[in-house]
């Protein structure tokens, strides 16, 4: 059930900053925004810290949103902080036995009481297996998975009524965002899913000797317990130039970067928080991916579109990113095609000027804000991969400040060009399978239609015009027509008469007059009422039509 304080709250955050939501302009990009808006940005994002875990998760998932919310929004939003207040380790320790089964000091030689690390839905500790192995150990919060129940069905009423009720609403595409965060919160709170995770990054780094992925402890491992090998290692965000003078930085950023890339266009696997925080420099220096709990599965036609987009980009052809974008979109009542065009026109023109500064992370962000702009609703995967490569660009930026992103993406495409056209075995077999029905069947066909041909019995159903139901259409149209000219026939007879000195007079007018306009009166209101009457079905039907093709296009769009 809804936490009716809750949505009350939320019902306030959301009046305070409408006009954050529903911003119907871009800034110039590098243009400051307003001390006012930013004022705004940072209240906003405290509030949603206040909040709680789901808020602050939410926050993180619109941070992304650039084609949602203004520059500012989004930066404040970028540095939610995820660190809370640790929970006592006496319960802590109750829920690993409750989840493991066997005391804390049973399963562990050693155990770290001080807490590594404490976010808003999991806390990690240090500790030593029997067997000698270093690990860290995360656990769920108690009582979390409730928290953030409770707070998904506040979400969910309040993106109801704000679709129901506000111009915002439709424009955030509020339940279709709700649905893809309600499907990230169930991932990241069950750690099932993250040691999958592992598991299928670990065979993904089998080819890049640079990169390493942590394994993780299967017997010490649940759905409320995941149990990692430690991993040792700073932050590269946190080695200095003077180390990074003993390590090849070029190759790890290229390794890296070539990685990520094919994982993500030929794989369709994606590290959605590849920040820097998430990467370790091991002593033997590698790089280490951690925290693989937020990954997306992006389905192969989006993967097309994106390597379209970034071949349009590289090449300067600012109508063809125009069309792949129209393309992959979802278009709202606002949108307008051809100032859309000129923007992703220009803005795609101008990146060629920037040469090896270009980072397409920043501009497929600065694309999904045009698109919002206009009212073009990207999909919501297509600011994932712009927030994971701006990362990913910040990231290779520490490994080798030389690092050219976009030198890199023109050197790796052909092999994801070439992937892309290899089919896989179960294509393969499907191709095969069709190909055999088609020639199966089709002698047979032939034979029918040629002799039907041949028999003077062939015909071509056409259901192009309905003749009788355009000329019943129009019979009701020409018969409407009529009676409003009888009608204002008859007003205009009533009105010369009303001023005529003949005749018996009725309330003080003419009998004939007065008699004319009553006629004319309730005519006129027996024509509105039969028109309104008779029009209703035809109203429901042309919307209940729109809404299936909308249904149906986003249908096929996703």
């Amino acid at each position: 059930m809804p936490d009716v304080a809750m949505m009350t709250q939320l019902g306030g955050l959301l009046v305070r900053h409408m006009k954050a939501f529903s911003t119907d302009s871009s800034p110039i990009p590098g243009e400051p925004a307003e001390p006012a808006e930013r004022d705004d940005a940072e209240r906003f994002t405290a509030s949603l810290e206040s909040l709680g875990p789901t808020f602050i998760k939410f926050g993180q998932l619109l941070s992304t949103r650039q084609d949602l919310l203004p520059a500012a929004y989004t930066e404040a939003l970028t540095r939610l902080q995820d660190n809370v207040e640790p929970v006592p380790v006496e319960e802590i320790r109750a829920r690993i036995e409750e989840s493991l089964g066997a005391p804390v000091g049973t399963l562990f030689a050693e155990f770290d009481d001080a807490p590594l690390a404490s976010a808003s839905l999991a806390q990690a500790h240090r500790a030593v297996t029997r067997s000698g192995r270093d690990v860290v150990v995360k656990v769920l919060r108690p009582g979390v998975r409730d928290r953030v129940r409770r707070d998904l069905a506040s979400l969910g009423e309040l993106a109801d009524f704000a679709d129901a009720n506000t111009p915002v609403g439709p424009r955030l595409g509020a339940a279709r965002m709700l649905a893809q965060f309600r499907r990230s919160m169930a991932d990241e709170l069950d750690y099932r899913k993250e040691a999958a995770n592992l598991d299928l990054f670990r065979n993904l780094v089998d080819d890049e000797p640079d990169l390493l992925v942590p394994g993780y402890v299967a017997d010490y491992s649940t759905d409320d317990v995941l149990t990692l090998e430690f991993m040792p290692g700073r932050k590269i965000t946190d080695v200095g130039p003077l180390t990074m003078l003993d390590v090849d930085g070029a190759r790890l950023a290229a390794s890296l970067f070539r990685f990520m890339l094919k994982a993500m266009l030929i794989d369709g696997i994606l590290h959605a928080d590849p920040h820097p925080g998430n990467l370790f420099l091991t002593p033997d220096h590698r790089v280490a991916l951690l925290d693989v709990g937020m990954v997306v599965r992006l389905p192969g036609r989006l993967r097309s579109s994106i390597v379209k987009l970034l071949v349009s980009i590289g090449d300067g052809d600012g109508e063809g990113a125009a069309a792949v974008l129209a393309d992959m979109g979802h278009p709202t009542d606002e949108y307008d095609a051809a100032a859309f065009r000129d923007d992703v026109s220009h803005l795609v023109s101008s990146t060629l000027s920037m040469g090896a500064d270009l980072q397409a992370g920043a501009v497929l962000m600065q694309l999904a804000r045009i698109s919002g702009t206009h009212g073009l609703r990207p999909p919501a995967e297509m600011t994932l991969v712009a927030k994971a490569l701006l990362n990913l660009d910040q990231a290779t930026q520490h490994l080798d400040p030389s690092f050219t992103p976009v030198e890199a993406i023109r050197a790796n495409l052909p092999t994801i060009l070439a992937a892309g056209l290899t089919p896989s075995a179960g294509q393969s077999l499907l191709g095969g399978i069709e190909g055999k029905e088609f020639l199966e069947r089709l002698p047979r066909r032939a034979n029918r239609l040629l002799d039907a041909l041949s028999d003077g019995e062939l015909t071509i159903k056409v259901d192009a015009f309905d003749e009788n139901r355009a000329l019943m259409v129009l019979q009701q149209v020409a018969n409407r027509v009529s009676t409003a000219l009888i009608l204002a026939a008859v007003t205009i007879a009533a009105a010369l008469l009303m001023f005529a000195d003949v005749g018996p007079r009725l309330w003080g007018y003419p009998a004939l007059g007065t008699v004319f306009f009553l006629v004319a009166a309730v005519g006129g209101l027996v024509l509105v009422a039969r028109i309104l009457w008779h029009d209703r079905p035809v109203r429901r039907t042309v919307k209940r039509t729109d809404r299936r093709a909308r249904l149906s296009d986003d249908a096929t769009r996703t």
